[in-house]
């Protein structure tokens, strides 16, 4: 079976939306792994979502392309998940789901406490921003 074939078969075997390359990364080598992602993200397959991170893609019932199969806060959530990274909402998120405004907060601010983050999480013109 082609690498390319063995990749997307463990790609829809993963439960979730998010694919980690370290998930595929012991069916070849660095490069060929590499190559095959790339070539899946090309065609749409899936989504870059930040350095070895990358989320699968459904057919949008409305527009009928191709669009991330998760909204864009479920996948950051997601990623920090499966990175083990503990975060917590933003200080506007906070706000608004104690009562304290009735502002729905638009941005992805995330709350890392004491740890510092410097990956970028983007999905589309997305990006999730960090506060301490």
């Amino acid at each position: 079976m082609p690498l390319t074939e063995r990749v997307e078969s463990a790609i829809e075997k993963r439960g979730g939306v998010v694919i980690l390359r370290s998930d595929v990364a012991h069916l070849g080598s660095a490069t060929q792994v590499t190559r095959v992602l790339a070539k899946l993200v090309a065609d749409g397959r899936l989504v870059r979502v930040s350095i070895g991170v990358y989320a699968k893609t459904r057919i949008n019932k409305f527009t009928g392309k191709l669009a991330p199969a998760a909204p864009f806060e479920t996948i950051a959530a997601e990623t920090f998940r499966r990175l083990g990274i503990a975060i917590t909402p933003g200080r506007l998120a906070r706000d608004y789901n104690a009562g304290k405004t009735t502002q729905v907060p638009v941005d992805g601010a995330v709350d890392t406490g004491k740890r510092r983050i410097t990956r970028k999480i983007q999905v589309g013109s997305k990006v999730v921003k960090y506060e301490r």
